[in-house]
């Protein structure tokens, strides 16, 4: 597979602390990426490098050989709305819109019109066991339901890269196993990458390969690449993936 996403060399300093010391990473297509690492390590100072939302002091950033962190903040603002998707701990949705304008949100920021933003965000519920929900607000909403949605508004815009940052964290054991098989396959299903910082083994064994960060830095990984976890019967969707179970979690 071809590198999609390509940190070169990274360094972050926050005052006289070396957040990132010269971090490379390269992400292929279609790969799930863990990020691991303690409190403080840098996780999550180089997924914010990788993901456009703060500038490294040195090194590059490329998204399909175009560097990225040279880029001024509207076109950096642009290409995190268009190429990339995000997934965070807390879902981020706004309490005063419903699920299925939370999810068309990135759309109608694009200039696409409410009725059609809202048209294709409705075509992700069934697939992502939340039919029925489109008109529900966040507040009327489970943690797992609500992290589905945040895996929809994701991938509405079918970006090259999804970021999730410990998206199972607020969650109990068996509704973060489901919503990360869920993610992992929702992403590969549309052909984009995924980058997913977690401190949580079993988080990180459904990727493809775990990188372990250290004060600001890539350790060796004896390892290799994390075990794949086994994949459970889904229901048939649109396109040809979806959930059985945990609608109600």
């Amino acid at each position: 597979m071809n590198v999609v996403l390509e940190g070169i060399g990274l360094v972050k300093r926050f005052g006289p602390a070396v957040a990132l010391g010269g971090v490379g990473l390269a992400v292929r297509g279609g790969e799930a990426v863990a990020i691991m690492g303690p409190s403080g390590s840098g996780k999550s100072t180089l997924l914010h490098c990788l993901a456009g939302i703060m500038k490294p002091d040195e090194g590059e950033v490329r998204l399909l050989d175009r560097r990225i962190d040279t880029m001024g903040e509207r076109e950096r603002s642009a290409l995190r709305r268009t190429r990339f998707g995000f997934v965070f701990q807390f879902g981020q949705l706004l309490p005063e819109l419903p699920a299925d304008e939370n999810v068309a949100l990135p759309l109608m920021l694009g200039d696409v019109s409410r009725a059609d933003a809202v048209r294709r965000a409705r075509e992700w519920f069934a697939p992502l066991g939340l039919a029925g929900m489109e008109g529900r607000r966040p507040g009327e909403l489970s943690g797992g339901q609500a992290q589905r949605v945040a895996i929809a508004r994701a991938l509405v815009t079918r970006p090259a890269v999804i970021f999730a940052d410990e998206p199972t964290g607020a969650l109990d054991q068996a509704t973060g196993q489901e919503t990360m098989r869920l993610l992992v396959e929702a992403t590969k299903h549309n052909g984009a990458s995924l980058v997913v910082v977690t401190h949580d083994p079993e988080v990180a064994r459904w990727c493809d390969r775990v990188v372990e960060v250290r004060d600001g830095r890539i350790l060796p990984d004896p390892r290799g690449t994390a075990p794949a976890a086994p994949a459970a019967p889904a229901a048939a969707g649109p396109g040809g993936w979806g959930l059985e179970t945990g609608a109600s979690r």
